[in-house]
């Protein structure tokens, strides 16, 4: 009496993974909900929790980040009343992907960290290497390297000792992601390296494309733009062989630049060119969807042929009771293997749409961001409508100076190209810190830092931001002496000095013309920098008098410091009460 039913619930969890893998989601969706309906009159708990689980991911790829958490969070309770580990451990690292997709990285790491151990109770050695590859993600984008690849070299031993040359290839492309976002470019080189000459053994032209645009893109980072235009015009050969769109820009993007930077503008032009025609063929906000939508169905893809067979198997056993269940059991498995494949491409795939995504907007927003680059927005506003900019007075704004310590001694330690790259990942951080708490960026002169707050518009804040931005970069610097140190590279020390008077702002110049300020206020800034300590943040009296009352700070008089060319000047620390 029980065959109809459970043969319907084959047909519909078959249905529902054809049509996924389709990349049809409404139709998926109404078979996995059919066979659910099935599966509850027979009482079948785990098929439930297996259909439960390939609905949510559907969710996620549809960026429904609260129904796929729902189903989600259904499917978990089942496996967790049906004991049923392994389904559980995939439950846990797909609720993780989605915390990591919302940058709730405590959440995601709880929740990857506890499938991980239930991986190892149970030995399954390719869930440990995927849970480990999800949580080295996790810190990659926390900054965190030395955790990142830690945990990313035990992930690549347990793939090497189970010969998964797929989930090898895979993590040797994300440590060098790792060694690329540090600026150690040749380290990032030799896994890119790898990973390619594996890509190629495996047939993986997708990947191949990735990875010969990734060492592409390293070479241009480090100068050699001739070695980038070879890798970058193999990899959108690829990129054009498999329509792979998003390639065929970020390849043209590294040509284009290539080309510019050797002086070359005809060629440049070509694939400006090129590029613009293919942003202008994607809609920033359906590209992202579609691009996860495609990166997942590859990863099913590649086990459709046993997917395809095993459907047949399961259709043929449906006239015996007992092999019904069994067949029944093993799609469920089959899902499982898909869902567990997904999870450990998910992070991979997903980083690399959140790349192509920033170059798509980039470049969209190029011109508008490079004079806003260059001067404040009320500025640019006013030379654009204006064709120039009047100079202006302001009666108190706060200006930080920054100084590296030591730097011709660390400089010394370090080749030119390491000691540019070192120096413009704090700078990069450090404008960061500026546009968090709305500081105006000034200039950098050598290894000197100067930021003013309360320009071009008037904040009674200003003193207050520009001092939590000065203790943020100390921070930086503090977390990036640290992680340099593990590594056994040389790190800069820092000294931040704040002072709060009138100014003349302006810009001046026609040709690389410069928004500057000036006034006796900024060279005694100057000099509260140079008078402060490694690792302190250093204020004036002026500055003191702003934030005397404010239960955010406190201070530490250190009395009249003797200041260079300024004479006795009442200096004060400053720090987060």
């Amino acid at each position: 009496t029980q065959q109809y039913p459970k043969a319907s619930v084959v047909g519909y969890n078959l249905q529902g993974i054809a049509n996924h893998i389709q990349t049809n989601y409404p139709r998926s969706l109404d078979y996995f909900e059919k066979g659910i309906a099935i599966m509850k009159e027979i009482g079948d708990i785990k098929g439930i929790a297996g259909a439960l689980h390939n609905i949510a991911q559907i969710h996620i790829l549809q960026a429904n980040y609260s129904h796929a958490l729902e189903y989600l969070e259904k499917a978990r309770v089942m496996n967790v009343k049906q004991g049923n580990n392994k389904w559980l451990a995939n439950n846990l690292i797909a609720i993780g992907s989605i915390y990591k997709m919302q940058s709730n990285y405590p959440r995601a790491l709880e929740y990857n960290e506890k499938s991980l151990v239930i991986y190892e109770e149970i030995g399954d050695k390719r869930g440990i290497a995927i849970a480990l590859g999800a949580i080295s993600q996790i810190y990659n984008d926390q900054g965190n390297y030395p955790r990142a690849l830690e945990n990313h070299r035990k992930s690549l031993a347990i793939d090497e000792e189970i010969g998964n040359k797929y989930g090898i290839q895979t993590t040797l492309q994300n440590i060098g992601n790792v060694y690329e976002d540090q600026a150690d470019y040749p380290l990032a080189l030799k896994y890119y390296k790898k990973s390619l000459a594996l890509a190629e053994e495996i047939g993986n032209v997708e990947s191949q494309a990735i990875c010969l645009e990734n060492i592409g893109m390293v070479h241009q980072k480090q100068g050699k733009n001739s070695l980038a235009l070879d890798y970058c015009q193999k990899s959108l050969a690829l990129a054009e062989e498999i329509g792979a769109l998003t390639t065929q820009k970020v390849a043209c993007e590294c040509l284009y630049n290539s080309y510019k930077s050797m002086g070359k503008g005809n060629e440049a032009l070509v694939y400006l060119e090129q590029m613009n025609v293919i942003t202008d063929s994607l809609n920033a906000e359906e590209t992202a969807k579609k691009l996860e939508q495609m990166e997942f169905a590859k990863l099913m893809l590649q086990d459709s042929i046993a997917n395809a067979e095993e459907a047949r198997l399961v259709q043929e056993a449906h006239q015996s009771e007992v092999r019904k269940k069994n067949q029944t059991r093993n799609i469920a498995i089959g899902g499982g293997i898909l869902v567990l494949m997904m999870a450990g491409g998910i992070y991979n795939r997903l980083r690399y749409t959140r790349k192509s995504k920033a170059v798509l907007q980039v470049e969209k927003d190029r011109s508008e961001n490079l004079l806003l680059n260059i001067l404040p927005a009320e500025i640019a506003e006013e030379l654009k409508q204006k064709g120039r900019a009047d100079a202006r007075d302001y009666d108190n704004v706060s200006i930080l100076f920054s100084d590296f310590k030591g730097f011709t001694e660390q400089s010394a330690k370090l080749s030119a190209e390491e000691l540019v790259n070192e120096i413009n990942h704090c700078f990069e951080a450090f404008d960061g810190i500026m546009e968090k708490y709305g500081i105006e960026k000034i200039k950098t002169i050598g290894d000197a830092y100067m930021a003013a707050g309360g320009l071009p518009v008037h904040s009674d804040s200003a003193a207050k931001n520009t001092v939590l931005a000065a203790l943020d970069m100390q921070a930086f610097i503090s977390a990036r002496k640290a992680a340099n140190n593990a590594l056994g590279k040389p790190a800069f020390e820092m000294r931040v000095g704040i002072h709060s008077g009138p100014i003349v702002a302006g810009i001046v110049g026609v040709k690389k013309f410069q928004y500057d300020i000036w006034g006796d206020t900024v060279n005694t800034a100057n000099r509260i920098e140079s008078s402060g300590e490694i690792g302190k943040v250093n204020i004036s009296q002026a500055t003191y008098e702003l934030l005397k009352d404010d239960s955010y700070f406190t201070f530490e008089k250190r009395g009249k410091i003797e200041a260079k060319g300024k004479g006795e000047i009442e200096m004060f620390f400053v720090s987060m009460a």
